[in-house]
């Protein structure tokens, strides 16, 4: 019974066990396996041009615990592991791109998105504009000239900046000047004057703009117009050319050549002494001879330049036919260019301030021709091209170093004087020269004299002695010194007859030793250029030149207008030097005019027709 017993509790202790068992235990039915379903993606912009860049972002989309990371790539562009795509540099055939973004976390799923591609715009300048603020200053004052570029695509915003003439001052930047940069005119120390200022693209030449600036002198000092009229007349205080050129510079504290001492000792220049080239009309009346006209009544007249065309600035010029030739050769003689003598003809035009000098001229029934014609601008100073010549050798002008008795007669000499030596140095390239000459025409290897060199009267040569007259020559010898500026006589220097000269009291000076000169510094350094070593560059560019009307009746005026960069004097063949950018002429018959634009490497021309009917 007991064991019957037994065997029951333990079958029923079994099964409770089994059944608290059953209510004590759980189980969490296992996470979902991560799913992605879809990758969309989306870019700032659609539309692209070559090289230009889009930042592109992708959405991920899926269910369980997945990675929202993406991997990028571009069929034709790159994209970087952010995102930001980079259109190619070539435009796709296809015309467009494709961008897409893959799942890291199943590479099945992927999104893609299209970006357009076109070509970047050309880059187009449209206008260049120029304002110069005010537009009319004196000479003490600046203008403040701003230029603006416009344009399509990528291009680019400067100018550069010219003056014509280049002398009539500087501007405080003129190289790839940035559109909306203001730029300050300064005036050259001139007095009255008329110039442009031209802004040119950097990128395209043919888009410039122009703007007239004029100059009033701060004084009513003495200018063209003060000058008289005639032969030898008085300039009344008038001083060709700028303050800072190297004719009216003052020289007597400048530095003297490191060659000084063997110049001034070499055969060619030691031992010599002055001689007064010019006399009074009693005393023969030698010398070199001006006249001074005005052009809008002395009518221009053609000369025939035969032997130096290439060097000269061939043009109509206001000679009167009763303009003195130095050495007053008879009309006729050696037509039409045989050498008699120098021949210089120097005429200065009041109403243009022009400045015309021919050499080995010749006057025969009622013509002109000349072995060379140089034109000059009173206002400012031409730099002629390195080896050409002019009516002297050096390339210079003659009249500004003349010793004149009007101005001996004011007290003062302002300027260098010319002078002449008979040997000058010479190479197998003809010769050397330094600034101010442009030329040279050497005589003798041995020598050590230079083209354009410049000696003065040593501060302690004693003047005392000398006559008021004498005295004036020889303050300007220290002041301003003087220039070599043509082979001639051993130390002969030049001025213009005149009545009025003693030619006894001249003759004072003759006894001045070579001894009592000294040579200032040079630039280039001793011996200088020569033809093969004288700098080179870009000649002017001339942007435009017009007329105001292409055809007209006979009669009618006109207005020729030029714009033109980086010259340093213009002149027209049939109306002479000109100035300002416009000129008013009333053609008589069908007229090509012919613009030409020099500086010191060469020469631009440009023609315009006027037709007349």
């Amino acid at each position: 019974m007991r064991c019957k017993t037994l065997l029951s509790l333990l079958i029923l202790g079994s099964f409770c066990f089994a059944g608290c068992g059953d209510v004590t235990r759980s189980s969490t039915p296992p996470p979902p396996s991560p799913t992605i379903t879809a990758v969309t993606v989306s870019c700032a912009a659609a539309r692209l041009q070559s090289g230009q860049t889009s930042q592109c972002s992708a959405s991920v989309f899926g269910t369980g615990a997945y990675s929202s990371s993406v991997t990028w790539s571009a069929v034709s562009g790159t994209i970087s592991t952010t995102g930001l795509y980079t259109a190619p540099s070539t435009v796709p055939a296809s015309g467009s791109d494709n961008v897409e973004a893959t799942s890291t976390e199943d590479s099945t799923k992927l999104g893609t998105a299209k970006i357009t591609i076109s070509a970047p715009a050309t880059p187009t300048v449209t206008a260049v504009s120029l304002t110069c603020s005010p537009s009319s200053i004196t000479d003490a004052q600046t203008s403040s000239c701003t230029p603006t570029v416009t344009g399509t695509g990528s291009f680019a915003n400067t100018v550069n900046l010219a003056i014509s003439p280049a002398a009539a001052g500087t501007l405080s930047a003129t190289a790839a000047v940035k559109s909306g940069t203001a730029v300050t005119f300064t005036p050259a120390n001139t007095g009255a004057n008329s110039l442009t200022i031209t802004a040119t693209s950097t990128a395209d030449s043919t888009k410039f703009h122009s703007v007239p600036i004029t100059v009033t002198a701060t004084t009513a000092g003495p200018s063209c117009a003060n000058m008289s009229l005639g032969d030898n007349a008085s300039l009344n205080g008038f001083l060709p050319f700028t303050s800072t050129t190297a004719w009216n510079t003052n020289i007597s504290s400048a530095p003297l050549d490191p060659n000084n001492t063997a110049i001034t000792s070499a055969a060619g220049f030691a031992g010599l002494h002055l001689h007064h080239d010019w006399s009074s009309v009693a005393g023969g009346n030698y010398g070199i001879p001006y006249v001074v006209v005005d052009s809008s009544t002395t009518p221009l007249a053609p000369i025939s330049v035969v032997d130096y065309a290439s060097e000269s600035d061939v043009a109509s010029a206001p000679f009167p036919i009763t303009a003195p030739i130095e050495g007053s050769p008879a009309d006729c003689t050696g037509w039409p260019d045989t050498y008699i003598g120098d021949s210089h003809v120097l005429v200065l035009d009041r109403h243009s301030c022009m400045l015309y000098e021919t050499f080995n001229t010749h006057r025969c029934g009622g013509a002109w021709s000349a072995s060379s014609e140089t034109i000059w601008d009173l206002k400012n100073y031409d730099r002629r091209p390195w080896g050409w010549t002019s009516a002297d050798a050096a390339g210079l002008p003659i009249f500004p170093g003349l010793v004149r008795y009007d101005e001996v007669a004011s007290g003062a000499i302002n300027h260098a004087i010319r002078f002449t030596m008979q040997q000058t140095k010479n190479d197998a390239n003809g010769g050397y020269f330094v600034a101010p000459a442009s030329h040279a025409a050497g005589t003798t290897y041995g020598v050590s004299n230079i083209m354009g060199m410049r000696i003065r009267l040593k501060a302690s040569f004693d003047i005392s002695g000398y006559s008021a007259v004498n005295k004036v020559i020889l303050t300007a010898m220290k002041k301003y010194g003087m220039i070599l500026a043509d082979n001639g006589s051993y130390f002969y220097f030049q001025g213009v007859p005149d009545p009025r000269w003693n030619d006894d009291d001249l003759h004072n000076l003759d006894s001045i030793q070579s001894s009592n000169f000294e040579v200032v510094q040079m630039t280039p350094a001793f011996p200088g250029y020569d033809a093969n070593t004288a700098p080179t560059g870009e000649p002017p560019t001339i942007n435009s030149f017009t007329s105001s009307a292409s055809s007209v009746a006979a009669g009618t005026p006109i207005t020729l207008t030029w714009n033109t960069s980086n010259d340093s004097y213009d002149f027209i063949d049939v109306l002479g030097g000109v100035s300002g950018g416009t000129v008013a002429t009333t053609p008589t018959k069908t007229t090509t005019y012919t613009l030409n634009a020099t500086n010191q490497y060469g020469r631009t021309t440009m023609q315009v027709t006027v037709t007349v009917h």
